[in-house]
């Protein structure tokens, strides 16, 4: 699939892994990153940073560094929050955030239905990102298919594939077929830290109309090319 596919992913970068770029500052719309980790030097500032959880993987103060400004405003879970320090927004499962910028946010619940770490007790959490022309993206973060994926609306979903710590490919096409959205998105693989780009791929292959998968290019730091990382 190609960016034509929806409008909006024109303007979604794929830094790797679960780190993403919404927005260019050529533009006059706000620059709002999701989980930033191992960003590129030369990334530009954001206006609004998303932080889903505390895990490393996510939660990454020194890459946040690299982005934030006076004027950035961070919003993050409550573990995440933790981490981050004073003057982080948090934001708890169902929560809603300020209009930023024309964006408004909202916390949804991000879980493992099995998995001890990723339990619903972290409060870690998935956002909607409802944008001024009513376009809206899930982020599902780190994430079985869970119930509550049920109430969720949107245009784009970005959903981990990873299999190790969230949903197989199997089961994140499952959680597209009951979301239905327009365009769906992979991410939580290729990085080293889970997954890889075969269960990116393998997970495009299994999406079905009138869900369409876009398997985006990594704009994030290279990664060796040989081994378990890719």
């Amino acid at each position: 699939m190609t960016t034509d596919t929806h409008p909006l992913l024109q303007h979604i970068h794929w830094l790797g892994h679960s780190s993403f770029r919404i927005g260019d500052p050529a533009s006059d719309d706000p620059v709002l990153y999701i989980d930033p980790w191992r960003l590129r030097d030369d990334e530009p500032p954001a206006d609004v940073i998303l932080v889903s959880t505390d895990t490393y993987d996510h939660c990454s103060p020194p890459d946040i560094a690299k982005i934030r400004t006076p004027d950035t405003i961070v919003v993050a879970s409550p573990a995440a929050a933790k981490v981050l320090g004073p003057g982080t927004i948090v934001l708890r499962v169902w929560q809603s955030a300020p209009t930023i910028g024309g964006i408004s946010l909202r916390a949804v619940p991000a879980y493992s239905l099995e998995k001890a770490s990723l339990a619903k007790a972290n409060e870690s959490v998935g956002f909607l990102i409802t944008f001024s022309d009513y376009s809206v993206v899930y982020f599902a973060g780190d994430t079985d298919h869970i119930p509550e994926m049920a109430r969720i609306n949107c245009d784009v979903a970005l959903l981990p594939v990873d299999g190790l710590y969230t949903m197989t490919a199997e089961e994140a096409a499952q959680a597209a077929r009951q979301i239905r959205p327009q365009v769906v998105v992979p991410m939580h693989f290729g990085s080293g830290a889970a997954g890889t780009r075969y269960d990116g791929n393998r997970f495009c292959d299994l999406v079905k109309p009138p869900v369409q998968a876009v398997l985006l290019a990594n704009e994030g730091k290279a990664i060796p090319p040989t081994g378990p990382l890719g």
